[in-house]
């Protein structure tokens, strides 16, 4: 939920079917046990978890790209807009 001014949001979610083997259900059915949570609970956090793994990942593997340029950024600059 979201609390926004005192209004109450409820985030829609949406059904889906997964396919797992034996052993991944045992194992989210231990957790949800351990927890005292659903397994639907611990497979969207799953989800969550994931998601944001491979997102921040992006950004970290973006991040410094032009430093390993031998070429000065403004230089660069100035050639290709000298193109137009």
């Amino acid at each position: 939920m979201i609390y926004i001014a005192d209004i109450c949001y409820r985030e829609a979610m949406m059904r889906t079917l997964i396919n797992m083997d034996e052993k991944q259900i045992r194992e989210i059915d231990r957790l949800a046990r351990n927890q005292n949570r659903s397994r639907a609970s611990v497979v969207r956090e799953a989800v969550t978890d994931y998601l944001q793994r491979q997102t921040t990942g992006a950004h970290k593997d973006a991040f410094g790209l032009w430093g390993r340029r031998k070429v000065d950024g403004l230089t660069y600059q100035e050639k290709i807009r000298g193109e137009w």
